[in-house]
């Protein structure tokens, strides 16, 4: 079937919001089986074997240089994942993708702070809107221990700082490179705690010092399911910006809730409660309004 060019953005922004909220249902059936340390590398395994065949096929070409922030975009980026998967195994898929998609308010502070970039009244007051939205998110749901909560602000704060730091590096490296920086992270952070712990017999977490453990059964199908729904949204989120406009791209991203919500209905979840639904709207809201206001402001 063939899309109107003028609709192929915000179809594949879809796509890749259904793409990782399928992440997130897999992770969710892997509870209890796998820790958050173990799905890290398995879903950045996957993604190296696709990424190493891509190069093969067609080899990166980049002018090279701030190192250093490739590195710091790997760290963010596999530190974001790692509290994300850790939140989706401790509470609703919908409220760890809510706390990961309040990168955009993190995005709009970090732009003032670390670069005196202003947007007007009308994004501080979205993101307001979006910081009340996480207490009312966070509000209900108190029967979780804090350290869920807090990780899942980690998740957003540290997804705004990759977000921002790939920006930066826009020029310098062929895009798949600044995906191997995150992916290859992924890796080889999770190998190098369980070496650690392996090496000092420290006790076995579920996040940091973990012990191999290969899928059994139908496990191997949901690790995969892990990994290539991860690899289809991140496919179709590189066509979705290069099809439309930022702005309009980022806030149709935020489908990613509502997938969320449902998928993990389906897998036991409750349905959110009027106050969590509540701080799940400012919050989605926020980042719409942020997300087109920035658009309006860069097309003037």
């Amino acid at each position: 079937m063939q899309i109107d060019n003028r609709y192929k953005g915000i179809v594949y922004m879809l796509l890749a919001a259904l793409g990782f909220s399928l992440m997130g249902g897999a992770a969710k059936l892997l509870k209890g089986s796998f820790g958050a340390g173990q799905l890290v590398f398995w879903r950045n395994a996957i993604g190296l074997v696709a990424l190493i065949i891509g190069f093969m096929i067609r080899p990166p070409k980049s002018k090279g240089g701030k190192f250093h922030l490739l590195l710091f975009r790997g760290m963010m980026g596999t530190t974001a994942l790692y509290t994300l998967l850790y939140c989706i195994l401790h509470i609703p898929l919908g409220t760890a993708m809510t706390y990961n998609l309040t990168s955009a308010l993190f995005i709009a502070v970090f732009s003032f702070l670390l670069f005196r970039e202003y947007h007007g009244r009308v994004v501080l007051f979205s993101v307001l809107l979006g910081f009340a939205g996480m207490l009312l998110v966070y509000k209900p749901a108190m029967q979780f221990p804090w350290y869920y909560h807090l990780a899942g602000l980690i998740s957003g704060i540290t997804s705004a700082l990759a977000y921002i730091t790939v920006n930066r590096l826009a020029g310098y490296y062929d895009n798949r490179i600044i995906v191997l920086a995150f992916i290859g992270t992924g890796v080889l952070v999770p190998l190098l705690l369980m070496g650690v712990g392996y090496a000092f017999s420290l006790p076995e977490d579920e996040v940091f010092f973990i012990r191999w453990k290969w899928p059994q059964g139908i496990q191997w199908f949901y690790v995969l399911w892990l990994g290539l729904a991860a690899l289809f949204g991140q496919y179709f989120v590189t066509r979705a910006y290069g099809a439309d406009k930022a702005g309009i791209v980022s806030a149709i991203g935020y489908a990613n809730i509502i997938f969320s919500v449902f998928i993990g209905m389906a897998l036991g979840d409750a349905f959110p409660d009027w106050m969590s639904a509540l701080g799940m709207a400012c919050i989605i809201s926020s980042g719409i309004h942020i997300s087109l206001f920035k658009r309006k402001k860069a097309v003037i």
